[in-house]
């Protein structure tokens, strides 16, 4: 099973920049998205179908904001929409499909970088979101939790770890947080395979931050224990351009 998370900036956008011509080239069998930034009507579910995928997406209440999608070539058992969380659901931030014994959840975090009142958010955020998968670990313990986390765990992580120690997405309480949550028995799983500095998967549209390769990894595969021994393969494609991100990649055995 060929796995990719990829926040694609506006869903509209990425399918003007290539998009569907990218999915009929068969890059993965599922393909989890973020920030589609489009209510259910506005997904360009025909295109997205002529690649070869059925496509389930949670959009937010706002206009042109956040909403996750699961689009995928192997038919789930069934689908959930929402943590059923309300604000997280308000903002159409996470979706579930389960293939067999394995579950997927797709995740798009807040950010904090508009300031005070978004940061406290995501920290409520956060904490929610940890219980939600402690508890759907009970009964689904085969979990994969890919998505756009908005957090840097490690100085490795990051172009200029410094300069930014007081950045929303690098600050202490965010990364204290990535420690329990690795620390609670899930698998960061690009780094199970690469343990190399400079890899990222979200650049600054500034400065040529991306043709200098001055980015920060914030979008990740994490897999409980149990799928550990069918890890087969991880990777970020930085080649891929229909965003601000590029797709991070997960291999696993059946």
């Amino acid at each position: 099973m060929r796995i990719i998370s990829y926040n694609v900036n506006g869903i509209r956008s990425a399918v003007k920049k290539g998009f569907i011509d990218w999915l009929k080239s068969d890059p993965a069998d599922i393909i989890c998205l973020q920030e589609i930034k489009a209510h259910q009507e506005d997904v360009p579910v025909k295109e997205i179908e002529s690649a070869g995928y059925e496509v389930y997406s949670f959009s937010a209440q706002k206009k042109g904001y956040s909403g996750v999608a699961i689009l995928t070539k192997i038919k789930p058992d069934a689908v959930h929409y929402g943590n059923q969380i309300e604000q997280s659901d308000f903002e159409g931030r996470v979706i579930r499909a389960d293939f067999g014994n394995l579950t997927l959840v797709n995740a798009y975090f807040p950010s904090g970088t508009t300031g005070e009142e978004r940061q406290t958010y995501k920290y409520q955020w956060l904490s929610e979101f940890f219980e939600y998968i402690a508890d759907l670990r009970k009964s689904r313990p085969n979990l994969v939790v890919c998505g756009d986390y908005n957090i840097c765990h490690k100085p490795i992580d990051i172009h200029n770890p410094a300069g930014n120690k007081n950045s929303s997405g690098f600050l202490p309480e965010e990364r204290a947080w990535m420690d329990r949550w690795f620390e609670s028995g899930l698998i960061d799983t690009f780094r199970h395979f690469n343990k190399e500095p400079h890899h990222y998967s979200w650049w600054s549209n500034f400065a040529g931050a991306r043709a200098n390769n001055k980015g920060w990894r914030i979008d990740y595969l994490s897999v409980t224990l149990p799928l550990e021994r069918r890890l087969k393969h991880g990777e970020i494609r930085p080649d891929v351009k229909h965003s601000d991100h590029c797709p991070v990649y997960l291999e696993i055995t059946h």
